[in-house]
């Protein structure tokens, strides 16, 4: 079964994650993310990407344990964790120099690294049951995915703090609001606004487009990478402290966590 779907809609290409029901990312997805998204760069047919998902929850973050569908928090062990961050983010890091523009199709939620992953995109479609989450404060550890660099593009410097800070999840209605959110849809099926949008940019002339989106997205790819390289130190020496050991119990057991800086 492949990781990632593609769908052709005229000029527009799919990239369809297809592990669902919640779309937990490892290396074997984002990599076979990567390698598709990057060889749109050279299928002139293709001039604009949305990236969508099969299943309840568009990304709810990272495995970075067994490779196990769905395994989520039980298999996010000291050990594992150091052992795939970098070939993980590495994945991400790649993503970030593709030429195309991308659109987000954000169903059900983008938690953790699902975020960092609706943050790789130009623009993000949700409808008002739509989530978003950085919950890395709540798991004890550093953000991860780029965020730190990505989000405060997006939502300036003030509102990322606070969702950094906090991690609040909020719904696609706060998500329109601060500017996280591009087009909010009525509909329960968002992918043919997502597909609206990206056909309307796909009409124009692609030369012009993919230089326009260089400019505004100049130096990013490098950020991004340097901004990687911060968040797997502070991940991994945080990761073995006690408040992560409590911070991904409590998540796991859908509790509040007892903090003690250690």
């Amino acid at each position: 079964m492949p990781l990632i779907n593609t769908i052709t809609d005229g000029a527009v290409t799919l990239l369809e994650l297809n592990n669902p029901p919640h779309n937990f990312f490892d290396i074997d997805l984002l990599t076979e993310l990567a390698d598709k998204l990057l060889a749109l760069d050279n299928n002139d047919n293709c001039r604009a990407i949305v990236l969508c998902s099969n299943g309840k929850n568009f990304c709810a973050g990272g495995n970075f344990g067994t490779g196990q569908v769905g395994s989520g928090y039980n298999t996010f062990t000291a050990e594992q964790f150091a052992t795939g961050i970098r070939q993980v983010y590495g994945q991400a890091a790649r993503m970030f120099g593709n030429q195309k523009p991308i659109i987000a199709a954000v169903q059900g939620s983008a938690t953790g690294g699902g975020l960092g992953l609706a943050l790789l995109a130009d623009f993000r479609v949700a409808n008002a049951q739509s989530k978003f989450w950085a919950n890395f404060t709540k798991l004890g550890i550093h953000t991860g995915f780029g965020a730190t660099v990505t989000l405060p593009r997006v939502i300036g410097i003030q509102q990322a703090h606070k969702l950094l800070m906090t991690a609040r999840r909020i719904d696609g209605t706060e998500a329109v609001r601060i500017g996280l959110v591009d087009v909010l849809s009525d509909n329960d099926d968002i992918r043919p606004q997502a597909i609206a949008l990206a056909q309307e940019i796909a009409a124009n002339a692609p030369l012009a487009v993919e230089s326009i989106r260089a400019a505004v997205r100049e130096g990013l790819q490098a950020q991004v990478t340097a901004a990687i390289e911060v968040e797997i130190a502070e991940q991994s020496r945080l990761r073995v402290t006690q408040d992560a050991e409590e911070g991904i119990l409590s998540l796991a057991q859908k509790r509040p966590g007892v903090f003690v800086k250690r």
